[in-house]
């Protein structure tokens, strides 16, 4: 990912904090010789250092992604910034954005692993107030559930964070704009705004 100086994140924990946050991920590899991308959900383990996730079997992706180095990114919030919201109309506009980039090798995996993983993603998306509890499950149901994916994960090698956050203007222009985007019913703008925010902090 091309990332100039003041937009790179350094801190493993606030890229780990993305990738949670919006662990819904789009991962590329090679299959047969072309590129291919499949858009899932991604459980991240910090501590090991592994994203787990699972291919729906008819998903030709996964016959020859084992050992290949792939690319799982994770995009945060993004929005528009409009060149009008600034002090000056000599200026272009731009897209402010956070994103994170995994590299890292595949492993297929099954068996108990490939179960925790999936008992993993359920804790982590579902209500814990939900009706739909894993421990409550029938145990031949998800084993036959289970036939239809392929459990992966992949060991993290490289990672990268992004946070386009228009560190390269001044503190006023970072008012406008926070302003601007304030103002807006999108969750994403608000989002971004609240990320600027904390640029401007350390601009004080």
């Amino acid at each position: 990912m091309y990332i100039p100086k003041h937009f790179e994140i350094k801190d493993e924990e606030v890229i780990y904090e993305i990738i949670e946050k919006n662990s819904f991920a789009t991962l590329f590899s090679q299959h047969q010789g072309h590129p291919f991308a499949t858009h899932l959900p991604l459980i991240l383990d910090k501590e090991k250092r592994y994203l787990y996730g699972h291919f729906a079997k008819p998903n030709k992706q996964w016959k020859d992604i084992e050992d290949q180095e792939v690319l799982a990114i994770f995009q945060g919030p993004h929005c528009y910034i409009s060149s009008s919201w600034y002090e000056t109309n000599k200026a272009v506009p731009t897209w402010n954005y956070v994103a994170a980039h995994i590299h890292g090798k595949v492993e297929i995996i099954e068996g108990e692993e490939m179960m925790d993983s999936l008992h993993q993603m359920v804790v982590k998306y579902e209500n814990p107030s939900s009706s739909y509890q894993w421990d409550q499950l029938d145990a031949h149901f998800l084993e036959g559930q289970a036939k239809g994916i392929v459990g992966f994960k992949i060991k993290i090698d490289k990672i990268e964070g992004k946070a386009k956050l228009s560190q390269n203007h001044s503190a006023e222009r970072l008012k406008l704009v926070i302003s601007q985007l304030e103002q807006s019913t999108s969750e994403d703008e608000r989002e971004i705004a609240s990320h600027m925010k904390t640029i401007l902090r350390k601009k004080a």
